[in-house]
């Protein structure tokens, strides 16, 4: 697909890189010449200076022939009359990242009136994901598929966890819980188990079942002990914003910490219900003086990540059971390994992976479609929820005497009201959502995972 990224900050970056590594032809446009030096020579794309909202500039970058136009500058005003101006001039489909929560109630009206195909809040996406893991406090990450009746949530193991040291085919008959383990990510590596992989101190165990069952099997392995009630955010901004509006909702108790005075007022008017304190949130005594040692939940969301990192640890040290850490630059994965910290949000990177679903939902879109895709293991692995459409070759047949790809797995199947965690006799029908772990591969379809066997 030929695809123009307007805009090259953290987002319009990470979808580059991205939508470039899947081999589509990928055109930046951008003012800051540095940007489009960077973008040139780290990524196999084109780069165009000048602004989106320029018919010339967007003619020049191949406008008339774009399959999908994506708006994803800093400015919610200058995304939606790019997308109006792309859409005009001749790209078939158009994205554009819109941000603001004044807007956040209208994006109905909007969609209709720009002839927008989709629309992005990247802030609000990442407080979406960060309810889910004090939803479930245990897990490093939560995600949900077939419409929230399938979970896969992160689990890292301990010396103390009961599993530790048996293998994957033990585990079943130790823990009367229907779920199946889809991938162990080990050290820098991740991988598909079979029956005889062995779960070691240190993996992270990807889980896959029903909300109940998952439950249930974190709470025999001891990892599910703690319910949220209280929060402590630092950092007011969109996504502090959106976060404590959802899940004041729920019941829990917001405390809010934020640097800017005129921010502050302006939450005390939006959120009535949290304590919104005027402060410095990277201040140990602040920290201390608000008893966060008594939270159940520490979030860090300023707008630096070296301070994020920076409290989150004096989180940990403090005792707080649930940590979770915006990280939006820092790249090293090592390094935020290193310092051990319980879960880790990047809003650029969900945004990412909304977008790789619905760019590659759009090629096979008749036979199956992409109806979830979750970038997982550091990139390394994903996981796709597909929902067939129409009869394929491989419908109907045990999953035992289908061949499918290296590193592929069918991790649950959705059928109506009934969740499958597949065996070998299983089979998968037409109207199914197919839950898949896959490693080194993109797949757009489930025909990209099953062989296709020469007759004997």
């Amino acid at each position: 697909m030929k695809i123009i990224i307007v805009g090259d900050g953290k987002v319009g970056y990470t979808l580059a890189e991205n939508l470039a590594g899947e081999e589509h032809d990928v055109t930046i446009v951008d003012k800051n010449p540095e940007a489009l030096r960077r973008a040139h020579d780290n990524l196999d794309v084109m780069c165009v200076k000048g602004s989106g909202v320029s018919g010339t500039t967007l003619l020049e970058a191949g406008i008339r022939e774009t399959d999908l136009l994506l708006a994803a500058t800093s400015s919610d005003e200058i995304n939606m009359v790019c997308a109006l101006t792309g859409k005009k001039l001749g790209a078939k489909r158009t994205v554009a990242r819109i941000r603001d929560p004044e807007y956040a109630n209208e994006l109905v009206m909007l969609k209709s009136e720009l002839e927008l195909d989709m629309i992005i809040n990247p802030e609000q996406a990442a407080a979406l994901e960060i309810v889910k893991l004090l939803q479930f406090p245990s897990a490093i990450n939560v995600e949900s598929f077939a419409r929230g009746r399938v979970r896969v949530v992160d689990l890292k193991m301990t010396n103390d966890v009961p599993i530790v040291g048996m293998p994957l085919k033990k585990i079943a008959s130790r823990i009367n819980s229907s779920v199946l383990i889809g991938a162990i990510e080990r050290g820098d590596d991740v991988f598909i188990p079979d029956g005889e992989a062995i779960v070691q101190a240190g993996d992270t165990l990807y889980i896959v079942g029903n909300s109940i069952n998952t439950f249930n099997f974190c709470k025999a392995i001891g990892k599910c002990t703690l319910r949220i009630r209280r929060v402590m955010i630092v950092g007011g901004g969109r996504i502090g914003y959106y976060l404590s509006r959802i899940i004041l909702e729920t019941g829990m108790k917001v405390k809010l910490i934020e640097i800017d005075r005129e921010r502050c007022l302006e939450l005390s008017e939006l959120l009535p219900d949290a304590l919104i304190i005027q402060g410095d949130g990277t201040s140990t005594d602040l920290l201390e003086s608000e008893n966060m040692h008594d939270m159940d939940a520490f979030i860090a969301l300023t707008g630096r990540d070296e301070d994020n990192l920076i409290v989150s640890l004096l989180a940990r040290q403090a005792g707080v059971q649930k940590v979770i850490t915006k990280v939006a630059r820092i790249n090293s994965d090592s390094l935020i390994k290193a310092l051990d910290l319980d879960s880790i949000i990047s809003p650029r990177l969900i945004t990412a992976n909304h977008i790789l679903q619905y760019v590659r939902g759009l090629k096979n879109a008749a036979t199956t479609s992409i109806e979830t895709l979750y970038k997982t293991a550091n990139g390394q692995a994903e996981i796709i929820e597909f929902l067939v459409k129409q009869d394929r070759w491989y419908l109907n047949t045990p999953l035992k005497k289908l061949k499918m790809v290296k590193n592929t797995l069918v991790a649950a199947i959705v059928r109506k009201n009934e969740i499958i965690i597949p065996h070998g006799s299983d089979d998968l029908h037409r109207d199914d959502r197919v839950i898949l772990f896959v490693k080194g591969l993109s797949p757009e379809s489930l025909d990209d995972v099953f062989q296709v066997q020469e007759p004997l």
